[in-house]
């Protein structure tokens, strides 16, 4: 395969794996709790910080993936199996969701007065995640494992621009959050939060089938 036919490969792979599992309509409905009293143009401000912070964390640890498994001693299958685990398991909660929150009325109250809510909770951990990270990080040791020299960076950049368009993405969802809640209502929000739900298990379970195979293979 050329370079140029991995690094599209690359990019695609890298937003159709990070949309479900970033899932920016559960991000813009939390958008609509904890920035009811932010102006239009602030709140606009605010989302366009959050997904520049969520770009630079998810590129941080791309960067930083294969360090932080030699630091810590993880193998690849380790990772992946690991990794999979969080994503079928959050993608088990939006799937079957708990009659309470994902965060404590507590937790609303204090984000619904701060003045700045890009980074947090926006940006980590509802953009940012762990499953997100997890999954960035089993690209770039996937990608240094199985490749070398330049392809190692090619592939690298093609996961970069697949992040950045996944960060555009879900600025234009986070944007439209008001207009989406007034069409898709409640219900509509509900069912395309158990669509990603399960895509983010069908994804966590190749992650681990991937790295249970591996492990045996080696």
């Amino acid at each position: 395969m050329s370079f140029a036919a991995d690094f599209l490969a690359y990019v695609g792979l890298t937003v159709l794996t990070l949309l479900p599992i970033i899932n920016p309509v559960g991000t813009a409905v939390l958008l609509l709790g904890i920035g009811a009293h932010l102006e239009p143009g602030d709140r606009e401000r605010q989302i366009r910080k959050a997904c520049v912070y969520a770009t630079g964390i998810l590129v941080a640890f791309l960067l930083a993936g294969t360090l932080i498994m030699q630091v810590f001693g993880i193998s690849i299958p380790g990772l992946r199996i690991a990794g999979g685990l969080v994503i079928a398991f959050l993608g088990f909660r939006l799937l079957f969701p708990e009659p309470q929150p994902a965060m404590s009325a507590e937790a609303m109250r204090e984000a619904s007065e701060k003045a700045d809510i890009s980074f947090s909770p926006l940006a980590m951990p509802s953009l940012s995640g762990p499953g997100s990270i997890a999954t960035v990080i089993s690209m770039s040791s996937t990608i240094r494992h199985e490749e070398q020299g330049a392809r190692v960076v090619i592939e690298h950049v093609g996961v970069i621009i697949g992040i950045g368009v996944a960060a555009v993405v879900c600025y234009f969802v986070l944007r439209a959050a008001e207009p989406l809640s007034r069409k898709l209502g409640s219900a509509g929000i509900g069912a395309i939060a158990r669509i990603m739900g399960f895509l983010m298990i069908c994804i966590g379970v190749q992650f681990v089938i991937n790295g249970v195979r591996e492990l045996v293979g080696s």
